[in-house]
């Protein structure tokens, strides 16, 4: 017997001990498996009680129970320490958290090179007095054909190749011209907006073609509005984006069902004055459509054409940003390459 009671003594004071070393919550957890635990070194002094006579085991029970209390009672205590401990270090974390610390070797996102060139668009319109308008990506037909003087019998139509989905009369919008609408009839005049979005069209995929593109829409509605305010627009805008304030542009008569006249508009290289590769050696670079909103878009708008007039411009944000970061392949915005991605 007093050879088990000094066993259970130097347990004791080894448990109390060990404990007042342990500065983590995985120690402890490994302290109680050894000691604590259904097979730790307490539970397994209780069958030697089995070998004592009754009045031993009237002395040696209670210092059994005095152990596993006491040890079970420093045990918990030391818990709670911890866990408080733990919790104090993780509010003063956060109180002296420094938001200038700089990582080694993080991972940085960046925008995508069309957000650049989106964002760089809108502020150049927004400080030339521009709103910024939006609308539906999936189109009635009336919107994205009829309001736009683009009957059902008209063959510019087929250079649309329009995306029609399985409910009759919508489609994906080919374009964002359908925003003018959609601006015109709820906006008061005079008015001047931009509309940015993408656009879909059933055509092959390859580097100057996508299925899926993004356009930005140019539309000023007021009194007395002429092709000179327009060319004017024009070449202020791109003038600003390229930052080239000797940039010109020219003009080529074309045809756009929603516009009268309808020109095409080039703007001299940005990038050279002999000629090279993205101007093809020509000095000058297609950049969109443009003319006069015809007056049936107009009337379909109940707008009066004896009192206004206004002028439309649409242009491919893609074709813009590949010209300023000489991209060579319009698949590359949405590959989701980050060796692609990083250069930005």
């Amino acid at each position: 017997m007093p050879l088990l009671l000094d066993e259970i003594n130097q347990l004791k004071n080894q448990c109390l001990s060990t404990l007042t070393t342990i500065t983590s919550l995985e120690s402890l957890e490994q302290f109680r498996i050894t000691f604590l635990g259904r097979q730790g070194s307490i539970a397994q002094l209780m069958p030697r009680l089995k070998e004592l006579s009754l009045e031993e085991k009237k002395v040696v029970g209670p210092a059994m129970n005095s152990l596993k209390q006491e040890v079970q009672e420093a045990f918990d205590t030391k818990h709670a320490y911890l866990e408080k401990k733990l919790v104090e270090q993780q509010i003063l974390k956060q109180k002296f958290f420094d938001v200038t610390a700089y990582e080694p070797h993080a991972i940085k996102g960046t925008l995508h090179p069309l957000t650049y060139i989106y964002k760089k668009v809108q502020d150049i319109f927004i400080s030339m007095g521009y709103a910024i308008a939006y609308g539906p990506e999936v189109e009635t037909e009336y919107y994205n054909f009829e309001a736009l003087n683009i009957p059902e019998d008209h063959p510019a139509r087929d250079e649309w190749d329009t995306l029609w989905l399985d409910v009759p009369g919508l489609l994906m919008r080919t374009h964002t011209s359908p925003v003018q609408i959609h601006t015109m009839e709820k906006s008061e005049l005079p008015l001047a907006v931009i509309a940015p979005g993408r656009a879909y069209r059933h055509e092959a995929t390859d580097a100057t073609h996508d299925f899926m593109f993004n356009q930005i829409e140019l539309l000023v509605i007021d009194k007395n509005i002429s092709l000179a305010h327009l060319l004017g627009t024009i070449k202020v805008f791109f003038r600003k984006f390229f930052e080239k304030d000797d940039l010109e542009i020219r003009v080529r008569s074309s045809y756009f069902p929603f516009v009268e006249p309808g020109i095409e508009v080039d703007v001299s290289c940005p990038f050279c004055k002999e000629g090279c590769a993205l101007c093809k050696r020509t000095c000058w670079i297609e950049i969109g459509g443009a003319g006069l909103v015809h007056p049936d878009v107009l009337r379909c708008s109940n707008i009066d054409t004896k009192k206004y007039s206004g002028f439309a411009f649409g242009f491919g944000l893609d074709r813009l940003t590949m010209l300023q970061y000489h991209i060579n392949d319009i698949r590359l915005f949405s590959s989701g390459k980050l060796e692609f991605l990083k250069q930005f």
